[in-house]
């Protein structure tokens, strides 16, 4: 091994699916399993944010989950990372202009690491994790250095019923129409 890894504390991750496909959510359970065993570098997957280090999201944010991330992100110790992993949790993916998609991970949270894919290849995502545990422990060795702290305001956002486009008169007259009619 070229580079070995060394972490002053293994990184604890927990796992948050905010609106998935649950495309990367398998490839986050392949690097636990033995074939990538992401274990081996010391860190650990944990159920409760209590107890983690790094936030791993996957899927795109929308108005219903937003405040149980902002909660999950809140309840974590300080210092903390956010991964943003896969398309869908860094712009919104292919849900982007769904009505009730508010887009990114970071319109919530802030986000530290950024793993691209559709979904992100176990590689990718072993990478991003270990980028993200390099982050923390800079951030535990400099407390010095400014962290992005969360503050407890209430993220407001408007009713999904708002935020729907609103449908052209001859659309919703059809969707009104019985099926027999309509054939």
């Amino acid at each position: 091994m070229k580079d070995k890894v060394r972490f002053d504390k293994s990184p604890w991750v927990v796992h948050f699916n905010c609106n998935s496909c649950n495309g990367c959510d398998i490839e986050l359970l392949a690097c636990l399993s033995p074939l990538y065993d992401l274990e081996r570098f010391g860190i650990v997957h944990v159920g409760n944010p209590k107890h983690a280090d790094v936030l791993v999201v996957t899927g795109s944010v929308n108005y219903r989950n937003a405040r149980v991330l902002k909660n999950v992100y809140d309840q974590m110790p300080h210092p903390k990372v956010v991964v943003a992993m896969g398309v869908c949790a860094a712009t919104g993916g292919v849900f982007r202009e769904c009505y009730n998609v508010l887009g990114g991970v970071e319109k919530v949270v802030p986000v530290d690491v950024f793993v691209p894919g559709c979904p992100s290849r176990p590689e990718a995502m072993m990478d991003g994790i270990l980028q993200a545990a390099a982050k923390l422990d800079e951030k535990r060795r400099n407390p010095d250095v400014p962290v992005a702290v969360s503050t407890d305001t209430v993220v407001r956002l408007p009713a999904p019923e708002a935020a729907r486009p609103a449908l052209p008169a001859d659309t919703a007259s059809a969707l009104a129409t019985p099926m027999e009619k309509i054939a």
